[in-house]
């Protein structure tokens, strides 16, 4: 089996991951940073999202598995005491495959024929570099409204409990293959409203948000922030791909839920 590690790189992030390369390849692991079957990520939930962006190309073949350094993550589970136990789980493949669902991001030019094609794990989010974002957002070609206020966010299930749950999203359990489009300080008096509600659109919507003012917008993908010009329209669609991860032990959705929110050491 292949393997690859990301670190956070930092002093503690770096050690476990000199630690774990050391114990996979005695276990007769290969060290293969372009063919992974298994990307360790040392450090984050943020650092799995580089990991993610880092391996999209290779989604079909590659699994992630979690280890923080910091405090716990949706996507980083494992505790570094753990680092031992990991590695004679993943060397003796005693893990199964779970699969989230990722959502497709294009963005479409006034004056260009091809589109930038974008893919993310947690959310999309439209900013506008100006004061206010003013954008027509229509679902499967009909018009629903003409929002105005700071932007608007697209996330997946499994990243509804980052930004989008800090915007008073839902937080949407991964098995449903779903978006939900959350508004950011959206403008509602007697003149301009809005739903003023997150929506979750099922996997078989797509939604499409159209600039009435200012081609300009600033666009985020995970942990990518890219200034878009002259911009004709974003899509988003729950996308056909899906990030798989390597689950060794039972964990379920709401547990995670309830140990990042709820909970206390106290």
């Amino acid at each position: 089996m292949k393997f690859a590690i990301q670190s956070r790189n930092d002093d503690l992030s770096n050690q476990l991951m000199a630690e774990a390369k050391e114990y996979l390849t005695d276990f007769g692991l290969i060290f293969d940073e372009e063919e992974p079957q298994i990307v360790l990520s040392i450090g984050g939930d943020g650092t799995l999202l580089h990991a993610f962006h880092k391996y999209s190309h290779r989604l079909k073949d590659t699994a992630f598995v979690g280890i923080h350094t910091g405090h716990l993550g949706f996507y980083a589970d494992w505790k570094p005491v753990e680092i031992e136990k990991l590695v004679i789980s993943i060397a003796r493949k005693e893990y199964s495959v779970i699969e989230y669902p990722l959502l497709d991001v294009t963005i479409n030019y006034r004056n260009a024929t091809e589109s930038a094609l974008y893919l993310a794990l947690n959310e999309s989010t439209v900013k506008s570099p100006e004061v206010t974002l003013v954008m027509d957002v229509e679902l499967n070609g009909n018009h629903f409204e003409r929002f105005r206020g700071d932007g608007l966010c697209m996330s997946t299930p499994s990243g509804s409990t980052a930004y989008n749950k800090a915007l008073g999203g839902a937080i949407i359990h991964p098995a449903l293959r779903a978006m939900q489009l959350t508004e950011m300080a959206s403008i509602n008096n007697r003149v301009f409203r809005t739903v003023g509600s997150p929506l979750v659109l099922p996997a078989h919507h797509k939604c499409v948000l159209k600039p009435v003012k200012g081609p300009d917008f600033m666009v985020t993908v995970d942990h990518l922030q890219l200034l878009h010009k002259d911009v004709k329209s974003i899509e988003y669609e729950v996308s056909k791909k899906k990030v798989r991860f390597a689950r060794f032990r039972p964990f379920p959705f709401w547990e995670r839920v309830g140990d990042s929110f709820i909970d206390s050491d106290e």
